[in-house]
């Protein structure tokens, strides 16, 4: 009964323990996953998305000049008997004790064409604020690319630096052991204490920059903390495009940032022709109605009428041309700033791509440099343990082959990291 107490005890604690670290282990997250939730998460797209959702409400604004509009006034009034308004109008008129409510409707019959241009401008205004949306989701989407592989990168540096501290204890160990049979001096321990000690530096730098690069990955996913993550490795993408025009020219048809200025421009010219039409005449209809239930013996209990009026724009101080040069001077600087992002693009297509093919090619590079390290190791191991070479030797060995499984580590990341901003430069990113 004992034994059977016993063994259940086991295993209720091994089903605890099981449980805890099981509740430790950090969950598997791919690229496309953390992509994901940055789109979900991130407040910069949430802000994008609002400030196009506000232009939206500025096309409404325009619109509805199309639109009747409709008031009611209430109006009560107490006069001196007989008295006149004479102050502040050409024109006398006489005012009377009254108590009334009435309408006015109003509509806009025509302003040749300015509300249209405004219209026009307005739309072309918030196409380029949803292009915007679509930039800075491309943003986001690089940035957690980029982060990502940094991630992946640093964390298989810390691994290089765990396995290199775990090979120099060893050497540590064996050198110890030889010096104390008097096969090897207390110099070469002295040495492999060195190469633990700076292990350990580089070991404690490593984790540093592991948990640094995924504080930087939660930022970048909108978590406002750091979020513990296992990282999926990811696989190396298909070979560059070596048609540089081609991708260069695909940049300039997809890049979500060139066509919010193309919009942006257009719509400033909009706003200029808009501008213009301010010298041209505007033809409203009205119409009101009302009733006076109290009110002077004079006035009827109710009144109504209605009228078509002409506003036609003589002079005012030249507002309305400094208004459309104001306009046009927008809308040429802003066909200008087209130009040069037309310009920048091609630029970061180019460079994007030669830095993508510069890491591509260090890829097999670094997979001989690490090949040759070992084999370098292995006859300096060879070397040392029959006495033909010294311990500097074996160290320096030890060293070129650290740095070869870092450089191989970190190359596959870099390649990545330069296709993601490469994908970005050519506007494919969604």
């Amino acid at each position: 009964m004992r034994v059977l107490s016993y063994f259940t005890g086991v295993l209720v604690g091994s089903s605890i323990v099981c449980t805890a670290v099981w509740a430790q282990t950090p969950a598997a997250l791919t690229l496309v996953q953390a992509q994901q939730i940055a789109l979900r998460n991130h407040p910069r797209i949430a802000s994008a998305a609002l400030a196009a959702e506000a232009s939206g409400f500025v096309v409404k604004e325009v619109d509805s000049a199309y639109y009747p509009t409709l008031s009611g006034n209430v109006t009560g009034v107490g006069t001196e008997h007989n008295s006149v308004l004479s102050a502040g109008a050409v024109t006398t008129s006489s005012i009377y004790n009254r108590a009334a409510s009435g309408i006015v409707a109003s509509q806009l019959l025509t302003d040749f064409g300015r509300t249209a241009s405004l219209d026009q401008s307005a739309k072309l205004r918030y196409a380029s604020q949803n292009q915007n949306v679509t930039n800075t989701r491309a943003q986001v989407l690089v940035d957690v690319q980029q982060l990502y592989y940094q991630a992946l990168a640093s964390e298989s540096v810390l691994k290089v630096a765990k396995q290199t501290l775990d090979f120099r204890r060893l050497t540590l160990r064996q050198v110890t052991a030889l010096a104390q049979s008097a096969l090897r001096s207390t110099v070469d321990v002295s040495f492999a204490q060195v190469n633990v000690s700076q292990a350990e530096l580089d070991l404690f730098h490593a984790e540093n920059d592991a948990k640094a690069s995924h504080a930087r990955l939660s930022a970048a996913m909108g978590y406002d903390r750091d979020e513990p993550f296992s990282l999926t490795d990811e696989p190396l993408p298909s070979a560059l495009d070596p048609d540089l025009d081609g991708l260069i020219g695909q940049a300039m048809r997809e890049r979500p940032d060139l066509a919010a200025l193309e919009l942006n421009r257009d719509a400033l010219d909009h706003y200029a022709e808009a501008e213009k039409r301010l010298r041209n005449p505007i033809i409203t209809a009205a119409a009101v109605a009302g009733v006076a239930p109290l009110r002077d013996d004079r006035l009827p209990e109710t009144y109504s009428a209605a009228g078509v009026n002409v506003s036609i724009p003589l002079l005012n101080g030249g507002l309305f041309k400094a208004r459309r040069e104001e306009a046009e001077s927008r809308a040429a600087a802003a066909s200008k700033d087209v130009e040069d992002l037309s310009v920048r693009i091609a630029r970061d297509v180019r460079v994007a791509w030669l830095d993508a093919n510069d890491a591509f090619r260090r890829l097999d590079v670094t997979a001989r440099l690490v090949a040759e390290a070992n084999e370098a190791l292995r006859l300096s191991q060879g070397r040392y343990e029959n006495a033909l070479g010294s311990i500097v030797e074996m160290n320096q060995a030890q060293l070129n082959q650290t740095s070869a499984e870092i450089a191989a580590a970190s190359a596959k990341y870099e390649y990545l990291s330069r296709r993601a901003a490469l994908s970005y430069a050519m506007g494919t990113l969604r």
